[in-house]
């Protein structure tokens, strides 16, 4: 892709240019990472040096969060050592317990994301969390492990609080998601159950840069404390275009009903207009590989809803390649992220917050990288209003 570049008047003393690019940055590169990338055209997507797709299908959480943090996958030992060490870090410390109700009640017991970031700013209070720029690399990543680790319990303590129910502890001997998934009811998940979402969160930590991440990465480049970062990811993620798909793609299954009005109500939303959630994506020009994973998932699973959603998929795909011929619309992973985790036992408001669980890993990998660079991303905006300087009208 070309980039066209212009003297930039209000810069000229400064002898820097402005850079004419795509409308949302599509395609521009604007820094290095050795964390992972996405190739849309393949249909593929990597941390590190390892396929996502293939570490979900053989490795385990605590091997990807390792991995994304440390730079290596761990043997048997270190990964025994890993978990050893982030499982006291679920426990919620100091005072911090004393908060959450009140912010669950603040937050009408809705969604436990639009009061995560003030626990999450609790918590860097408690531990005492310091601006990056002033931390050795070891100390940013102290606080990322710690931060990573107690996401899922300040999300299941928020929910359960706001609907009157009483937390649930963690577990140091369950493994990550079935720890997870043990705090959101309180009993241990069939191993299928935690298996399943176990795949789901790996699949979900990282994803180039996507919005939330971009995000996050700004932040970093000032010099902030790493939780402010995550905090400004979670706002770009509770956005319905980025993380607050999957419980609307759910959505669409219960407004269709049943198979025969698939194509009816398809055909007129998409001649409408319409947005149908759960396909399309900014990147994937061929099928997103974690809806393929998924959906095997599902199937494993089975059930009623598994063969109404394939169906639906089908016929959705059919009309899109009719109607919006060239257009290159495929199935993203939110559409079936929503059937695996509802056919898990988690509740639809939890559908984003547990993408969040899983994409903290990923936010915070990138924090770190960026942390490492001391140049401030400070891109420019091209003026577009009235010519200045004009006069001042008396009032």
């Amino acid at each position: 892709m070309s980039i066209a570049t212009e003297p930039a008047p209000s810069s000229a003393g400064r002898g820097t240019q402005t850079v004419t690019v795509p409308r949302g940055l599509s395609g521009v590169v604007v820094t290095e990472t050795e964390l992972g990338d996405v190739r849309g055209r393949e249909g593929f997507y990597h941390y590190r040096q390892y396929s996502a797709i293939e570490l979900a299908q053989r490795r385990t959480f605590e091997d990807v969060w390792h991995l994304m943090l440390f730079g290596e996958l761990p043997d048997a030992t270190t990964r025994a050592a890993f978990q050893a060490r982030t499982a006291p870090l679920r426990h919620l410390p100091g005072s911090l317990a004393e908060i959450l109700p009140a912010l669950a009640r603040s937050g009408n017991g809705a969604n436990p994301l639009s009061v995560l970031g003030a626990a999450l700013t609790a918590a860097a209070g408690e531990r005492g969390i310091r601006p990056l720029y002033d931390l050795t690399p070891e100390e940013r990543r102290a606080d990322a492990l710690f931060v990573t680790a107690l996401v899922p319990t300040l999300l299941t303590t928020l929910y359960r609080l706001g609907r009157g129910l009483a937390p649930v502890e963690p577990r140091d001997d369950l493994p990550h998601a079935a720890n997870y998934l043990y705090m959101m009811t309180g009993e241990a998940p069939r191993p299928e159950q935690a298996r399943a979402i176990e795949q789901y969160l790996i699949s979900t930590v990282d994803h180039g840069f996507n919005a939330s991440t971009f995000t996050a990465r700004v932040i970093a480049s000032t010099g902030a404390d790493l939780v402010a970062c995550l905090v400004g990811g979670l706002g770009a993620l509770s956005g319905p275009l980025h993380g607050g798909a999957p419980s609307r793609a759910l959505d669409t299954l219960d407004a269709i009903g049943t198979p025969d009005r698939i194509d009816g109500w398809i055909r007129e939303r998409v001649l409408t207009g319409d947005r149908i959630m759960g396909f399309g994506h900014a990147v994937y020009r061929t099928e997103d590989p974690r809806s393929r994973m998924l959906r095997e998932i599902a199937e494993g699973i089975g059930g009623g809803q598994v063969d109404f959603a394939v169906e639906v998929e089908k016929q959705v795909l059919g009309i899109l390649a009719e109607l919006k011929p060239g257009r290159e619309l495929y199935t993203n992973v939110e559409f079936y992220a929503g059937v695996v985790m509802e056919l898990c036992g988690l509740p639809r408001e939890m559908f984003t917050p547990t993408f969040a669980a899983a994409r903290v890993v990923g936010w915070s990998a990138n924090i770190l990288e960026q942390a490492a660079d001391s140049k401030i991303i400070r891109p420019a905006a091209r003026y577009v209003g009235p010519p200045p300087p004009q006069p001042v009208p008396s009032a």
